[in-house]
């Protein structure tokens, strides 16, 4: 049952990155990037991320570099609660969404990059992990 339950957390994270990656792409990334820049990030790292998200998003459904996409897409979580997410609260407030969602969702990327795929994963298929 664990592999099962793994796997559905997986697939879940991996949807919620790939379409928020997908998302930063569709509604004009430049869009990201001033917001990037407006935080003082540089902006060209909004393409950096938006990759991230959505090429690790479908590597994490498939299972496929679950480790190495779980810790980048930790990593990209640490970076949005402390630059834009930490001043709102855990919460948030006046309609601006908090960081308990980025910590969720950091969180259960962490435990993939820690734990690894499921045996139902191509991770366990193209390297024979049982």
């Amino acid at each position: 049952m664990q592999n099962i339950g793994s796997t559905i957390l997986r697939v879940v994270l991996g949807i919620i990155f790939a379409v928020h990656g997908y998302q930063k792409f569709q509604g004009g990334i430049s869009f990201t990037a001033d917001y990037f820049s407006s935080l003082g990030i540089p902006g060209f790292m909004a393409y950096v991320v938006a990759i991230i998200e959505l090429v690790g998003g479908a590597a994490i459904i498939l299972g496929l570099g679950t480790r190495l996409f779980g810790a980048l897409l930790t990593a990209t979580m640490v970076v949005a609660i402390f630059t834009a997410k930490l001043s709102v609260g855990f919460i948030g407030e006046n309609g601006l969404a908090g960081y308990e969602i980025d910590l969720a969702l950091g969180a259960i990327a962490l435990y993939f990059a820690l734990a690894g795929a499921s045996s139902y994963s191509l991770d366990a298929k193209l390297f024979k992990k049982e």
